[in-house]
């Protein structure tokens, strides 16, 4: 729905896993969308080129890159992408919310999984690295003059963020 609602036809993913969240981004994206996805693990991009194939996908609409996303989002082009869906590592996401900046064209969709990182984002009490680490970020996000935030609450959250 996210990617329909902002007309995607150039999408990055951040944490491939089996696909599930590729073919959504797949099914919301224009005819002719693209989805590159990044992981570390060939494994998963194996099981998710496969679910890709078993919808009926076209094999060019998924563009499957190995590798740690820090070292591959910078060879992508600056202003190119329409959404930029971040999965993968927390502590990372900070370096890649930078990259998503400069990835996404002006009105492009910064989309965050796990944003409430199992409800103890609101525990002040919560003080674990990862915890704080999603934390920090969300107040970032909403800080910056440069995004335009909102929290969807439901599951383990979704920020949203769209660049102005």
């Amino acid at each position: 729905m996210l990617a329909a609602a902002v007309r995607a036809r150039t999408i990055v993913e951040v944490g491939t896993g089996a696909g599930v969240s590729t073919l959504c981004l797949l099914r919301g994206s224009a005819p002719d969308g693209v989805v590159t996805t990044i992981d570390v693990d060939g494994e998963v991009q194996r099981a998710a080129r496969e679910a890709v194939a078993d919808d009926g996908q076209r094999s060019n609409r998924a563009r499957m890159i190995g590798g740690r996303a820090l070292e591959v989002l910078p060879r992508l082009t600056d202003g190119a992408y329409d959404l930029v869906f971040l999965d993968g590592d927390e502590r990372e996401h900070p370096a890649c919310v930078e990259q998503a900046l400069r990835l996404l064209r002006p009105g492009g969709l910064l989309v965050l999984d796990h944003a409430l990182w199992r409800g103890k984002v609101a525990d002040p009490a919560a003080r674990d690295a990862s915890t704080v680490a999603v934390r920090d970020l969300g107040r970032t996000i909403a800080e910056d003059e440069r995004w335009l935030p909102a929290l969807l609450p439901g599951g383990d959250g979704l920020l949203l963020a769209v660049k102005r």
